[in-house]
């Protein structure tokens, strides 16, 4: 969330932030307006607890000098007096309540690059990589590529499990691990530590990193214990410095997270969602930096580096967008995406989300580092490397052949035992 120096005193910053947006100041001045009576509050309370121990020694020295008169008229006027700090204390804390949930509900400050637009439609293109692939053949769907290679088996896991679950088999199944080591080796020859993470966390830690107003439709909760399943390993591992006071001298720190992934993704999807590409249980790689605030936005771009890299040398045809403000979350400050083009969907699809958070994640963290003049809220970013279910469906689509079999990228052959093409699966 943003800090609250920032509404006591740059207000019209964040205002014209929602002006950008298209999104009213309801939110901002309520966040003002209960600060002031919080603030109001506390200085009376302030006042009760000087009054309280002006009489405390009022009452002591009277009765040290033997005039019960003069203490019992002091005890009489303090008499509610206790009752009223208590008071003014719960008031106090309601306050505060109300004036953060409706704060941790107002988006991050854009960055000044990032487009203008009402909704995806705006977004704008940042690169284009890569040779689009082109058939002498009719493309087919991956869809129709795992059904006629036996591949995936979603049948029998919506038997077991539900809808939107799969078995992943024979060649694709190796290859999605062989995308996992070479994703993770990339990050870490570029100085990553490689973390494994919980695959649950607490509401206290999810609402750090997250709106769950938004966010939580699409998680899975855990009952009875207040647990949800990681939507991605970005959110532990963005949360792991939580009420922590971080050494200067170890920023910046790098992670590679390798981690299942679990989302409900409600709500109707297109025929090209279907297979193995919109799922509720999926592997990803990510990478997290936490960054000193003057070095965030060079991370930015370090991070959409080794995004391009990695893609590069999967030999795969993609884009990379800016995103706009109308198709921007409530948490990064600026996001690209990466999307692979997809033959068989005819369309550019999102493989890759890149953003900089700021100190937004930090606040609702209170995840801070040390300075001279005290404690300051670092930066925390966070990109995809390779959601592995998404990448498997671009490498079967880019690479198909004539007759079913995919090419596999030159750099994954060495992860795959030499095999240089997915064989079908016999069963």
């Amino acid at each position: 969330m943003l800090s609250m120096e920032l509404f006591r005193s740059d207000a019209d910053k964040i205002r014209a932030d929602h002006d950008k947006r298209g999104i009213p100041h309801d939110r901002i001045n309520q966040v003002i307006e209960l600060d002031e009576q919080w603030r109001g509050a506390l200085k009376e309370m302030e006042e009760g607890r000087r009054e309280r121990n002006l009489a405390a020694r009022g009452i002591a020295d009277a009765k040290k000098s033997g005039d019960k008169d003069a203490a019992a008229k002091i005890m009489a006027q303090v008499k509610d007096l206790g009752d009223r700090i208590a008071a003014l204390d719960e008031k106090a804390n309601s306050l505060l309540e109300s004036r953060d949930s409706i704060r941790m509900r107002i988006p991050n400050l854009l960055h000044e690059s990032v487009p203008v637009g009402e909704d995806e439609s705006g977004n704008t293109q940042h690169s284009l990589h890569g040779e689009k692939p082109e058939f002498n053949f009719e493309a087919r769907t991956h869809n129709e590529l795992i059904e006629m290679n036996k591949w995936v088996d979603l049948e029998r896991a919506a038997k077991i499990a539900g809808s939107r679950f799969f078995f992943l088999k024979g060649d694709l199944a190796r290859l999605e691990l062989a995308l996992q080591t070479y994703a993770v080796d990339f990050l870490v020859e570029r100085g990553y530590t490689l973390v494994q993470p919980p695959v649950m966390m607490n509401r206290n830690a999810y609402e750090g990193v997250t709106d769950l107003s938004d966010f939580e439709t699409v998680m899975y909760g855990i009952t009875p214990d207040p647990l949800y399943m990681i939507a991605t390993s970005e959110h532990p591992l963005t949360s792991m410095y939580m009420d922590e006071v971080l050494e200067p001298s170890l920023l910046p720190i790098k992670m590679v997270g390798v981690s299942p992934c679990f989302r409900r993704e409600v709500g109707a999807h297109g025929l090209s969602d279907r297979g193995i590409w919109r799922v509720h249980q999926f592997t990803k790689i990510e990478q997290i930096v936490i960054s000193h605030p003057d070095d965030s936005w060079d991370h930015h771009e370090d991070l959409l580096k080794n995004c391009l890299d990695l893609w590069n040398a999967l030999n795969l045809h993609y884009e990379v967008v800016n995103i706009c403000t109308g198709d921007m979350g409530t948490v990064a400050a600026r996001k690209y995406d990466l999307e692979a083009w997809l033959p068989g969907a005819n369309a550019y699809k999102e493989i890759v989300s890149c953003s900089n958070c700021t100190d937004y994640q930090a606040n609702r963290l209170r995840m801070r580092y040390r300075t001279s003049e005290g404690n300051s809220a670092v930066h925390t970013l966070n990109s995809t490397a390779v959601a592995t279910s998404r990448a498997l469906v671009a490498i079967m689509e880019q690479n198909q052949l004539e007759d079913g079999r995919v090419k596999v990228p030159d750099c994954l052959i060495p992860l795959m035992g030499g095999k240089t093409h997915l064989e079908p699966c016999q069963w």
